[in-house]
């Protein structure tokens, strides 16, 4: 059973501003909830138990204030007798731990540093989800991507990569799936729709088992890309993975893939989530 779940939400959500200089991008509101939640909630409903949240080292986190309980507001609610508001106010369970590692902006940049940084503070040495902040598959009465994902694996020592189904002509915006017997053979990155392998897109979200941890975590350690050159992306780790032998099962989702990091796709994720 996998119990630990990476979710990267530090960063300033550039493509978000001005409103993402007061609001992090992981807690841009979509429907009643911030959208790092939705990845939260359907982590914990597959058995995840210890969440490590990589944050930005701006004070104070308004994701750490989200996930704590607020004292002040559980006794106000007490004292006007709307106790049937805590369970909403109570934003984790109780067998749930979210531990939280600081990412300084200024460093190195790209999806696999805060997956590196994780590894390495903690010493995980297990399978782990992988999932981003910013953006959540939607499939209400349905499978999860989360349980899809687990759901996939044939073996303990694989790993597994989510695959969403698109429109072709709209593949250039993604790294697409090149897929062989449900495996993964590479992501080719915004191919023109007759280059694109298949219609299967990257949302990054991911199980990892300890030995592609390690080659992300050699990756982000043994190169010195400059802040120009080039972003450290965990495709590369990944495509030495597979290179080497490793195996990353393709789990499609009939779920519906919902991102806030353009304000056209926060529109869109509300109109889905409140319709």
């Amino acid at each position: 059973m996998i119990t630990k779940a990476i979710i990267p939400v530090a960063g300033w959500g550039t493509r978000r501003l001005p409103i993402t200089k007061i609001i992090e991008k992981s807690m841009l509101p979509v429907g009643n909830r911030p959208l790092v939640d939705y990845s939260v909630q359907e982590l914990i409903a597959a058995g995840v138990k210890d969440i490590y949240m990589v944050i930005s080292n701006v004070e104070p986190c308004q994701v750490q204030e989200f996930y704590k309980d607020n004292l002040a507001l559980n006794q106000y609610l007490i004292e006007r007798g709307k106790e049937d508001r805590l369970e909403l106010a109570k934003t984790l369970p109780d067998d749930v731990t979210i531990h939280y590692t600081v990412q300084d902006p200024s460093g190195k940049y790209g999806t696999a540093v805060p997956i590196a940084m994780v590894v390495e503070e903690y010493n995980i040495d297990e399978p782990v989800l992988v999932f981003m902040g910013d953006d959540f598959i939607w499939n209400p009465g349905g499978e999860s991507a989360a349980s899809a994902l687990i759901n996939s694996l044939q073996n303990e020592n694989d790993s597994a990569i989510l695959g969403v189904e698109i429109d072709k002509s709209k593949v250039e915006k993604y790294g697409v799936l090149s897929v062989e017997d449900d495996k993964l053979t590479n992501v080719v990155e915004k191919p023109t729709p007759e280059e694109a392998p298949s219609n299967m897109i990257n949302v990054s979200k991911y199980i990892m088992s300890p030995e592609l941890l390690q080659k992300i975590v050699k990756y982000v350690a043994e190169n010195d890309f400059g802040p120009k050159d080039q972003e450290y992306m965990v495709t590369d780790p990944i495509d030495e993975y597979i290179r080497d032998g490793g195996i990353m099962r393709v789990a499609p989702t009939s779920g519906e893939y919902l991102d806030g990091g353009s304000v056209e796709g926060w529109l869109h994720a509300n109109n889905v989530v409140c319709g």
